[in-house]
């Protein structure tokens, strides 16, 4: 069970101000969802493969495997400025 103490500290970490009402409001709400982590807790997981995601997602994105990069003149052709043989781009101050 969370106590109205503790409410009050979140609420500070937060930045909310909460009137009386709402502290008494997300003490009950918060202590029931507390409850129910509990009742959880009590259940035997021990031949229970841990799930990363639930749906089987695989990952759709290529291989990462090793080729020869650009020609410095190739990359360079399309640059909109270049100088002394770099893609020349605008201060940053």
């Amino acid at each position: 069970m969370i106590r109205k103490e503790e409410i009050e500290h979140i609420g500070w970490l937060a930045r909310l101000k909460l009137s009386e009402e709402e502290k008494e409001l997300f003490e009950r709400q918060l202590s029931s969802i507390l409850d129910y982590f509990a009742v959880l807790d009590e259940l035997d997981t021990t031949n229970v493969e841990p799930t990363y995601h639930v749906i089987g997602i695989t990952d759709v994105v290529r291989k990462d495997e090793p080729k020869e990069s650009l020609e410095q003149s190739e990359v360079l052709r399309n640059a909109p400025k270049k100088e002394k043989g770099y893609i020349k781009s605008p201060r940053i101050l």
